[in-house]
């Protein structure tokens, strides 16, 4: 996928999160580019994750889509990432 056609990724995380940084290391290494959102230090995001009645992180928002945790296949589902 190129990077003019990928879909909007942004990814809700927590400092101490190990996850989190596993979803970003997946992506970076898949080739897309995302935004971080610290919810820790991200008032504006920790609030978009309540408005969803979110409470965990990490979140991946892929257009519309929300994941919750590192669901890789949804991940890839969505990204269009063959296995």
């Amino acid at each position: 996928m190129t990077a003019s056609k990928q879909p909007r990724i942004i990814i809700f995380t927590g400092s101490s999160c190990p996850w989190c940084n596993r979803v970003k290391q997946y992506l970076k290494e898949k080739g897309f580019r995302f935004r971080e959102v610290n919810v820790e230090r991200d008032r504006d995001g920790a609030r978009e994750l309540q408005r969803r009645h979110i409470m965990g992180v990490p979140v991946i928002l892929i257009g519309s889509h929300p994941i919750v945790g590192f669901d890789k296949a949804k991940i890839d589902k969505l990204l269009g990432i063959k296995r």
